[in-house]
This record gives C-alpha cells, structure tokens and sequence, in this order.
C-alpha cells in the first residue's frame, strides 16, 4: 500500500505540472507595448521599435529599430518616413532646383506639407492581436500646391509579430484632386547617416547590384548615378534597397527595404549629400479625385541577400495590409 500511495502522489503531481509546462512552450512570445503622449515603443523578442506620435513623424523614429539579435541600429533618420505628393514638371512654387539635391529632375508640389517634418502630430491607432501588434497612423494634407486643393488622406499601417526581425508595413493615399501623373516620396528603406562611410559597408540595390561604401565618399546628384526610373518594357523581378551596417567597425547585418510590387516603384534615388539619401517615388500613375493607391514592404534586418529574397519572394505582390480588429490580411498577397 505504502508504494502504491507513493506513486499515486507522484503521479498527481507530474499531471498538476502539465498544463503549465506545455503551455510555456506553447505560447507565442508576447509583444510589449508602451505608450507616452509622444511615441508607441513596441518589444518583440527580435525587435524594438520607436513610432513617434508627435515630432519628426512617420515610419519609426530614428535609431530606435533594434536588432536583438546583433545590437544593431538603423543608422539614419528614421524608416518608411512619409514625404509629399508630387507631379511632373516646374511650376513657380519651393520645390527645390539645387541640382546636387534633387537632379535635372523637374517636379512640383500638389500636396503638403512634408509629413515628416512639418505635420508635427499625427492621428495614431494601436490595434492588438492575437500573434501582432499593429500601429496606423494618419495625416490629411493641409498644404495645396498651385492649381490643387488640399485634404488628400494618407494613411500608414506598420505590422509587428513575434519571430520577425522585420516589420511590414503599407500606406494608402486618397487623393482629393484630379492629376495626370501622381506620385508620392518616401525614405526606402530610409537615409544613412555617417561620418567618412563609419556607419556601413556595401549597399545593395536589388536593380543595379552591390556598391561598395567608397562610392558614397564625396557627394554627387540623383541622377548622376545608381537612379532607377520605371519602364514599361522592364520591371525588375525584385524591389530591394538595403545597407550593411558595420558594428564596431565591421560589416554586421543587413537593413533592407522591399516594395513588395516592383511595379509601384517610379523612380528612385540613391545618391550622397552629406548623407546617403535613399528617396523612392510611387504611383506615377493619372488619379482621378476619391481614387486611393499605394503599396506595402518589408522593412529589417536580415544575414545576407538571400535571406532578403527568401522573404521578399514570400510576401511578394502584397500591395496593402488591412487590420479591421484584432486579425489582419495581405492584400494582393499571400493571406494571414
């Protein structure tokens, strides 16, 4: 009886034990959120994220994309950051001539401000799911250029899960006016900051190759060289803008940028001034007043340029991400 007893306990307590071992190997790691008046600072177990509400706004702020795996940090202002709507050609407004800034490359406003830097306050909405965390930001143009009106609704979705050491991320604009060719700018993957190429390695652009950082040393135009501009006769199979980020002076991981539609991408800049600047226009299409367009990336941190194409080739043709409550889908892409 004493022996039989004896295993009777022990068997209690290996059953008592049970369900919380199992589900502690289970559960899918948690995302932490923290909230401020000014930012959402979100903890995965492979990153960490800054999204300001008020300030320099859109995309995640800069520095603040952590690497848990290599301590690595993106190195310039900030990722997936929101510009201006824009058209082809010059009009007598404050767009920029200085050739070493923006090229022989004539264009006009239609819509502002630059959201980055002037709107200064975004609306923000955190949504939480099961296995995600997403943020949406929102901004209406306020700032119209010659011969347009202003209230154009911009609108940004930045996707976090667990097991990731990327995020994905959308926007969706809807236009108030009628334009020929509409097109938006954005940092892709975003600028980098550095003093005599301290800060990363080798650049990779999936339509020109790998470019070594000595090609950034001294500054030359947009279109001077490394611009891409669309073709209808050629799009490139993949959309890939990436840097090698060095850690304590050697090359560390790569910090990618994918369009997951190659074909929304117009042109795109990568060119030294001061900084690498890492501009990326979309649409360019004719949009007629309550049309929306946009597009959807990846954006993080990967070993090499396989893994880039590995992940691309796996959210490829993503045009947008919808997240009605606590569940979210790929639109154009593969699903949840």
């Amino acid at each position: 009886m004493g022996i039989r007893l004896v295993f009777l306990v022990f068997l209690l307590a290996a059953l008592a034990f049970r369900p919380e071992s199992m589900g502690s190997q289970s559960a899918a790691p948690k995302i932490l959120v923290s909230e401020t008046a000014d930012y959402f600072q979100i903890d995965t177990d492979c990153l960490q994220a800054r999204i300001n509400k008020k300030g320099y706004v859109s995309g995640t702020a800069a520095g603040s994309l952590l690497d848990k795996k290599t301590g690595a940090r993106d190195a310039g202002f900030g990722l997936h950051i929101m510009d201006f709507l824009l058209a082809p050609g010059w009009k007598d407004d404050d767009y920029g001539r200085d050739a070493r800034v923006h090229g022989n490359l004539p264009k006009h406003y239609v819509e502002g401000p630059q959201i980055c830097t002037q709107a200064k306050k975004l609306e923000t909405e955190i949504i939480r799911g099961k296995d995600f965390v997403a943020v949406r930001l929102r901004f209406r143009f306020t700032k119209p250029g010659a011969g347009y009106k202003a209230g154009s609704l911009w609108e940004q979705t930045i996707l976090f899960q667990p097991g990731q050491r990327y995020f994905l991320a959308a926007e969706r604009i809807t236009s108030v006016n009628d334009v020929d060719n509409l097109f938006y700018r954005i940092d892709m993957p975003g600028h980098i900051r550095h003093k005599d190429l301290d800060s990363f390695a080798r650049v990779y652009l999936s339509y020109h190759g790998t470019i070594p950082a000595r090609e950034f040393l001294k500054d030359f135009a947009p279109d001077a060289r490394f611009l891409y501009q669309r073709s209808k006769d050629k799009v490139p199979q993949r959309m890939i803008r990436a840097y090698q980020l060095k850690i304590d002076g050697k090359p560390g991981p790569w910090l990618a940028g994918m369009t997951l539609d190659p074909a929304a991408v117009s042109e795109a800049w990568c060119h030294q001034r001061g900084y690498v600047c890492f501009i990326q226009e979309l649409n360019g299409k004719k949009v007629k007043a309550g049309e929306s367009f946009g597009a959807a990336y990846v954006v993080g941190y990967f070993d090499d340029i396989p893994a880039m194409e590995k992940t691309y080739d796996r959210y490829r043709g993503t045009t947008d991400i919808s997240v009605p409550k606590a569940t979210f889908q790929f639109i154009g892409g593969p699903r949840k």
